[in-house]
């Protein structure tokens, strides 16, 4: 009798007709939301997909992003980008080196998720340390880069001439899509280490990743808003992502030409600014510079007349 039960399936009898019963149990996938403003809604038109990984396994619920969703995200960064980039550079300095003592308190879930999308266990663990340094490096240059970029110019008048960065406002990311975290995060950290806000749209493929971390920016200190992340096709999505009148810059991390040229054109409506990751490996040193924050800054000039002291002091 304990060996019948022990079987993976029994054999029983109902109105005379026998079926097979299984005892194995189903696996509940979790439901991937997406991150807009602080929160993790579902998608607004209720669609989903169900990524496989190369043994044919579903790995979750993945909402399938529309473009309502992206002009919420937008609504919702356009609101953020004013309070974010005016902050002191040191305390958003302080909050990217949370995100990544954040990231470090949950790296066994990070390698785990990785590992299922096909990555091997060390290259996982590499994906993820590097993660964790690469928001420890643009933590670093918050409060630092302004003062390596501006400039005190030479002028022939009486002025004193300053030319300083200041963020941009509102960015459109359009993540790799050949892997889960490490790109996501390398395009995330100098966007918002400058003071700008955003929108990114993770791997479709790859997604698992970058809701986790969505999770890890909600619990780090940074405001509802400055980082939005939602999930689903590029192909569906891109022109959205170029074409809204509120968005400034565009980024794009991928190769294919004919996105490139969409990108291109339609950037012209309202002068977006563009930039094109496609030739960058994420996993070498060139995937961190401070010249990467600089690509979504613009330069201010500022005119300051030079008080003529003698004049000043001629009443004395």
């Amino acid at each position: 009798m304990e060996k019948a039960i022990k079987k993976s399936s029994l054999n029983v009898s109902e109105n005379g007709l026998e079926k097979t019963v299984s005892n194995k149990r189903l696996e509940v996938l979790k439901t991937y939301k997406i991150y807009i403003g602080g929160q993790f809604p579902r998608t607004e038109s209720g669609r989903f997909y169900q990524p496989e990984n190369a043994a044919g396994k579903k790995l979750a619920n993945v909402c399938l992003s529309s473009r309502k969703d992206f002009r919420d995200a937008v609504v919702s960064a356009r609101g953020a980008v004013s309070g974010w980039s005016g902050r002191a550079a040191f305390n958003r300095s302080q909050i990217l080196y949370r995100m990544a003592e954040m990231l470090e308190g949950r790296k066994a879930q990070f390698i785990d998720e990785l590992i299922q999308q096909d990555s091997t266990k060390a290259k996982a663990e590499k994906e993820v340390n590097l993660a964790i340094d690469r928001l420890i490096y643009y933590s670093g240059w918050c409060d630092k880069f302004q003062q390596i970029f501006s400039a005190v110019n030479p002028v022939a008048s009486s002025h004193f001439n300053f030319s300083v960065p200041e963020a941009t406002g509102v960015v459109s990311i359009i993540a790799p899509q050949n892997d889960s975290l490490l790109g996501l995060v390398s395009v995330i950290a100098p966007v918002i280490a400058g003071g700008n806000a955003c929108i990114v749209l993770a791997s479709e493929t790859k997604p698992l990743c970058a809701v986790t971390f969505a999770e890890v920016l909600n619990s780090s200190d940074l405001p509802g808003g400055v980082v939005n992340i939602l999930t689903g096709k590029p192909a569906e999505l891109a022109s959205w992502f170029v074409d809204h009148m509120d968005v400034n810059a565009t980024i794009y991390c991928e190769n294919n030409s004919e996105v490139q040229q969409m990108i291109r054109e339609k950037s012209a409506t309202n002068l977006k600014r563009i930039t094109f990751y496609d030739k960058i490996n994420w996993y070498s040193d060139e995937g961190q510079s401070p010249y990467f924050i600089m690509d979504t800054q613009e330069i201010k000039t500022t005119w300051h007349p030079v008080e003529n002291i003698a004049s000043a002091g001629a009443g004395y």
